[in-house]
């Protein structure tokens, strides 16, 4: 049994948005690192599923992208910032629940 929570579709986009939010500019690889600390995994390759997800997030006009394996917020609605935030605590307390399942 895996020790980490599957992210893929939406729920991946909200949380590297989340992120993006919350810490500002990131790299790719900076953010691969935040979703294994927070006890998330993707399918496949992480950094194609993470650009993947975040070009997606760069037509809602929520991301920005700097340059190749850069971004940096842009900006969000108050009520969006709300719901995506609720639902990132919602899997970051699953993933905790499962990391100490594991244990």
């Amino acid at each position: 049994m895996s020790d980490k929570l599957l992210l893929k579709g939406i729920e991946l986009r909200y949380v590297l948005t989340m992120h993006l939010f919350q810490h500002g500019k990131q790299s790719v690889a900076d953010l691969v690192d935040a979703l294994d600390a927070y006890g998330f995994t993707t399918k496949g390759r992480p950094s194609k599923a993470i650009s993947d997800a975040l070009r997606c997030e760069i037509t809602h006009g929520r991301v920005f992208r700097i340059r190749h394996g850069r971004y940096r917020p842009a900006w969000m609605p108050r009520s969006t910032e709300y719901r995506i935030r609720e639902r990132v605590l919602t899997l970051r307390a699953k993933a905790a629940e499962l990391r100490t399942v594991s244990w």
